[in-house]
């Protein structure tokens, strides 16, 4: 019994402290832990360095006749550059007024009446529609035209006639001269 009582018990409160210290360091190392193991995941999601290279594109706009239509890559997609005439331009205001499943207006997706820019994926399912070619069919509306499941594009880019929910995308662009636009 002597040596029972010899032998201090430490006070709870130094228990609690090394308890609490513990916790908390055991705490740290594991967020730290995590961390360090969610990064590669979390960095994976971040766009790959040739996409990022491929942010902006400037396209020359001299060489593009009245009724001519090129297709440039911007981030790995198509995108459409037609230099439209003035009966395309007419037409596309005209067709304003129709119904339209997707409604916007053609003055609200140029910034020159007569160079349209848009997305050339479908967006219907994500395939690239014809019409950018002189023997390519431009469907019922002398736009564009998607092969696969039928849908009609408009000379803006509009959805007509078919499956595809919205418009051809137009990408974010300026012209940086009279004759060159910078895409993204």
């Amino acid at each position: 019994m002597a040596d029972s009582a010899t032998h201090a018990q430490p006070s709870s409160t130094d228990g609690q402290t090394r308890r609490d210290f513990l916790l908390y360091a055991t705490t740290a190392v594991g967020a730290v832990g995590t961390a360090a193991a969610l990064w590669p995941f979390v960095h994976s999601m971040n766009p790959a360095a040739d996409t990022l290279a491929l942010s902006t594109t400037d396209v020359d706009l001299a060489a593009i006749q009245p009724g001519q239509a090129v297709t440039v890559v911007w981030q790995g997609k198509p995108v459409f550059v037609r230099y439209r005439t003035e009966a395309e331009i007419a037409q596309a205001a005209q067709d304003d007024s129709a119904h339209l499943r997707d409604p916007q207006k053609d003055a609200d997706r140029v910034t020159k009446p007569e160079w349209l820019v848009v997305i050339g994926v479908c967006t219907h399912l994500g395939c690239v529609p014809l019409g950018q070619k002189p023997a390519d069919p431009k469907g019922e509306f002398n736009g564009w035209f998607c092969p696969c499941h039928g849908s009609h594009y408009d000379t803006s880019g509009r959805i007509r006639k078919g499956p595809a929910p919205l418009n051809l995308p137009v990408p974010k662009y300026a012209f940086t001269t009279d004759t060159t636009i910078r895409i993204g």
